[in-house]
């Protein structure tokens, strides 16, 4: 009998074990406070950690919360999900940025219901290096030394925030991008004993629009350099602030 394996089930065999990882990932994937990542983070199995999580996870697909836990540093590099539903799920760093997102010029990021916290040492609760469009929803973000969230993309990005609590950051939201334009849109949020100052924007590529939101308890509400806009809707409760550029609703 002959030992010899013809060539194509060998290019066959090839084949189908180089797609495994890509048929392995999962539209929808799970973490748990008690969970493993080496487990394949499934509803019944799921992983401990969002780093652990997201290589399991398909682009456009959702990372979702089973039970509360501390889940740990993670950086984004595709569009994704990540939810929690009035379940505590925290983002606990020292030293380091909590959430950096990394990702394609034409992705989609979404976080919602999240409790990022720095310990006074960690430097931003979410750093923007590219996407395109970042969503923030019913998160806490807490003591980073340089921002609750940062933007500074070489490339076009929307930041659009609603219902966060922004505290003891340096800069509660830091629009910085150096040459690309970045816009966000703020909307209902709280921001309480950031020292320099609740918003920043810096540069003429850079806006902020804000919606019905806090700012107490810093040096500036807003601090608007270099040419950078704010456009506010008129029913904000600014404390100390630079000026805004004040539009009617509706």
């Amino acid at each position: 009998m002959s030992n010899h394996v013809p060539k194509f089930l060998v290019a066959l065999a090839a084949l189908l074990l180089s797609a495994t990882p890509a048929l392995a990932q999962a539209t929808r994937t799970w973490v748990s406070g008690v969970g493993d990542d080496a487990n394949p983070c499934s509803r019944t199995a799921p992983c401990k950690t969002f780093a652990g999580a997201i290589s399991k996870t398909a682009t456009g697909g959702e990372i979702n919360v089973l039970d509360p836990g501390g889940f740990g540093a993670v950086t984004i590099t595709k569009s994704i999900t990540i939810r929690s539903d009035s379940i505590e799920a925290g983002v606990l760093v020292s030293g380091t940025n909590g959430i950096v997102i990394n990702a394609g010029a034409t992705d989609t990021v979404i976080l919602e219901g999240l409790d990022v916290e720095g310990l006074g040492t960690g430097l931003s609760g979410v750093n923007v290096i590219q996407a395109r469009t970042v969503i923030v929803r019913n998160s806490s973000i807490r003591n980073f030394t340089i921002a609750g969230i940062r933007v500074n993309s070489a490339n076009k990005v929307r930041l659009i925030v609603e219902d966060v609590f922004f505290s003891g950051n340096a800069i509660g939201i830091d629009m910085a991008s150096p040459s690309a334009i970045a816009s966000a849109q703020v909307n209902s949020s709280l921001f309480v004993s950031n020292p320099t100052a609740g918003i920043r924007v810096t540069g003429a590529n850079n806006t902020a629009a804000i919606n019905a939101n806090q700012f107490t308890l810093s040096l500036k509400s807003l601090e608007i350099l270099s040419g950078g806009t704010v456009t506010s809707y008129g029913n904000n409760v600014l404390e100390a602030t630079d000026a805004p550029t004040v539009v009617p609703l509706g």
